[in-house]
């Protein structure tokens, strides 16, 4: 049995709040204030665009919908990891978010293949 939708909101809004959080607290810099920007950006989109998946309109928009999601997740992985690595980072809070980002990457990413290989059959059983 997959992840509800519900518990899937909850961990997207707690995964950007986060996010938002921790950034809070790096040190003030140039290099440091536009990986923070785009972190920002991407973290926040991935809850605001499974919402927006959650709506689809058909099983297509859905899935188009999810890869965003999916690339979002991607996209705030490779931020943090940079983020990470520039700050010498070595915080098991800044782990934890890491390893969820990552978490949420694989999830969206399968639940993508898990909705195309759905409509795939069913367009199959009709002929």
């Amino acid at each position: 049995m997959g992840l509800s939708p519900e518990i899937l909101r909850k961990r997207t809004f707690d995964f950007a709040l986060n996010t938002l959080r921790t950034i809070e607290g790096l040190k003030k810099s140039m290099s440091n204030e536009v990986m923070s920007k785009q972190v920002v950006r991407s973290a926040t989109s991935v809850g605001a665009n499974y919402r927006a998946a959650c709506k689809a309109k058909s099983t297509a928009d859905f899935i188009n919908k999810l890869k965003i999601v999916e690339e979002e997740s991607d996209e705030s992985v490779y931020w943090l990891e940079l983020i990470k690595a520039h700050n010498q980072i070595n915080d098991s809070n800044y782990e934890l978010l890491l390893k969820e980002s990552k978490e949420l990457e694989k999830i969206f990413a399968a639940s993508a293949i898990t909705a195309k290989n759905n409509k795939l059959n069913s367009s199959h059983n009709r002929q």
